[in-house]
């Protein structure tokens, strides 16, 4: 087991934690410390015992907020993965026709005088051919 020396609100503290993880005791002592810190500014010199008590309470009011934020997103989270399944299950749309003139109309109306042009000069032709 590893020492680890902490202070909080002023005070310091020798505690044992597995070897490996001073790292994480060291900061759960640093957030305990700002809770304790910040209530000894605010109320003055307190009993050990019960600045304790009052810093702990107050990081757990904080993780208890942070918990219902965490599982308001999971469930959100899951809403948004359950339609996304349901949007892959749905059959995909038929693709639709669409059909875009390509010839102008100008052009087209030119083609169609032209074309009665050529007729009717075929017409005359054929008279005088016949």
């Amino acid at each position: 087991m590893a020492e680890v020396e902490i202070t909080v609100g002023g005070r310091t503290f020798q505690v044992a934690c597995q070897e490996g993880e001073e790292h994480y005791l060291k900061g759960a002592a640093e957030m305990l410390d700002r809770e304790a810190s910040a209530l000894v500014s605010q109320i003055g010199r307190l009993p050990e015992a019960r600045m304790l008590l009052m810093a702990g309470l107050m990081l757990a009011d904080r993780t208890a907020a942070f918990e219902e934020k965490a599982q308001a997103a999971e469930a959100k989270l899951a809403e948004q993965e359950k339609l996304i399944e349901e949007m892959k299950a749905m059959p995909r749309p038929e693709p639709a026709r669409v059909e875009v003139p390509v010839v102008p109309r100008e052009v087209e109306e030119f083609m169609a005088e032209l074309a009665a042009r050529a007729e009717s000069l075929a017409a005359q032709a054929e008279e005088k051919a016949g």
